[in-house]
């Protein structure tokens, strides 16, 4: 189990305390721009749409940072180019650091992942291929689904896009 300091693992609603995590504020506005409050809206529809949005999941990147917990976000986004990979030797390679940096006891981003699905994990990627991430990945992203994700639309960081975008509008109808 990792070890955290006492002081980071307090967890806060509001991602002002974490502004080294957050992009500049003229970039911040610049996405706004190019947001509508329709679209940060429907990010609270799916889980889905909201990861399939750049900018949503941009966000929910920067809220899991405040969270602690980007580990997640990251290792679901590695299993996602895994999939992706053609050559049987880059499959091999990736695999490798994939378990090394997310799945493996004591990884250094270790994912919160029960031992079973571990050692199958650990005996898919012997002969690696497309999907022997799947289940670890689909596991992932469920724990994301049902725990980081109503925290996220909760969120100061999320009510603050949503009426960022609702203010943005505003201006560019007057």
């Amino acid at each position: 189990m990792k070890t955290r300091l006492g002081c980071l693992s307090n967890k806060s609603d509001s991602y002002s305390d974490f502004s080294e995590f957050l992009p500049p504020a003229h970039e911040t506005t610049a996405r706004c721009l190019k947001l509508s409050t329709d679209e940060v809206v429907r990010w609270s529809e799916s889980f889905d749409h909201l990861l399939s949005h750049k900018y949503g999941l941009a966000a929910f990147r920067t809220f899991l940072k405040t969270e602690f917990s980007d580990e997640n976000i990251e290792f679901w986004m590695a299993c996602e180019d895994y999939k992706k990979i053609k050559s049987s030797a880059k499959l091999v390679s990736k695999a490798n650091k994939i378990f090394r940096e997310f799945i493996d006891v004591q990884a250094p981003r270790e994912v919160n992942i029960d031992y079973r699905t571990r050692e199958r994990t650990k005996q898919n990627l012997e002969d690696p291929s497309p999907t022997s991430l799947n289940e670890i990945q689909a596991k992932v992203y469920s724990l994301m689904e049902k725990d980081s994700y109503p925290r996220f639309l909760r969120s100061k960081m999320y009510q603050d896009i949503v009426n960022r975008t609702h203010a943005q509008g505003q201006r560019r109808s007057v």
